[in-house]
């Protein structure tokens, strides 16, 4: 199955995992939609949704460069209606815009606690709410989330508190969007690597050059996203299951509404 004229809304794709999976996508021709903050260069964060865009066009897509901060609900809004306008309709949303910092409580500063649950849990939970009038009259829609699976374990929120509740949020999403879109034949999923990403985050701040020599490249995430959204979205009261998704480098995990003990090598659609 391409993706050939499908449209994607990507949160977070001027660089990355957001970017990889675009360009991925655009290698099929398929419409790519950059919601991102970033309009003019950074001294420390490569890209631009300007930039994107122009890697986008030589891969082959069509691309429409948006500035969106996902914490603004008229911004999300008017984005997501002038992707459909431009594109025809919507297809496929990857909710991949995330704030990071791993801190210990005592060395959280509550700003930055609000910065971290406005963009990665009600981020996620808004741009989903206004696509999905959209995605209900796409042939195959699809929502995506880059978020963990909902593992309860002291030691992924120890050390880093406020930025796990914030990633568990989105996956919540997750779970509550399944069973709320079934009905409507919208496949809801989540996608975690199972290793570091070399991407700016690693880079500037969770392990600098020595993790990200250790890290796998985001074309991985890519890959694997590219594998769900080849899945029929429209499978009604019957889970598909995979043991683990492989992409040509390495493997990622994707999860989904009932993974349940086996969340990190199970995918459900819809």
């Amino acid at each position: 199955m391409t993706l050939k004229g499908r449209t994607l809304f990507i949160t977070g794709a001027s660089r990355g995992i957001g970017l990889a999976i675009a360009l991925r996508a655009a290698r099929d021709g398929a419409n790519i939609v950059i919601a991102a903050k970033t309009d003019k260069p950074h001294p420390k964060l490569p890209g631009t949704i300007f930039t994107a865009a122009d890697d986008i066009t030589r891969a082959g897509g069509n691309a429409l460069p948006l500035v969106v901060d996902v914490r603004d609900e008229t911004q999300v809004k008017g984005a997501i209606e002038k992707a459909a306008a431009t594109f025809g309709g919507l297809d496929i949303v990857v909710n991949n815009a995330s704030a990071v910092q791993r801190t210990p409580v005592m060395e959280t500063d509550m700003r930055r606690f609000d910065l971290m649950h406005q963009i990665n849990t009600r981020g996620t939970f808004m741009v989903s709410k206004y696509a999905i009038p959209h995605l209900e009259k796409a042939e195959n829609p699809h929502i995506l989330m880059n978020s963990p699976p909902l593992d309860m374990q002291e030691k992924w929120f120890a050390g880093s508190t406020a930025y796990s509740i914030a990633k568990y949020g989105m996956s919540l999403v997750v779970l509550g969007l399944a069973g709320e879109l079934r009905d409507k034949g919208i496949a809801v999923n989540a996608l975690w690597p199972r290793t570091t990403i070399a991407t700016a985050a690693i880079k500037n701040l969770l392990g600098g050059e020595r993790v990200m020599r250790m890290s796998r490249t985001p074309e991985i995430m890519a890959d694997a996203a590219y594998l769900v959204f080849q899945k029929p979205a429209r499978r009604r009261r019957r889970a598909a299951r995979t043991n683990l998704l492989r992409a040509r480098r390495g493997n990622a995990a994707a999860w989904g509404e009932r993974c349940r003990q086996k969340m990190t090598v199970s995918t459900f659609l819809g």
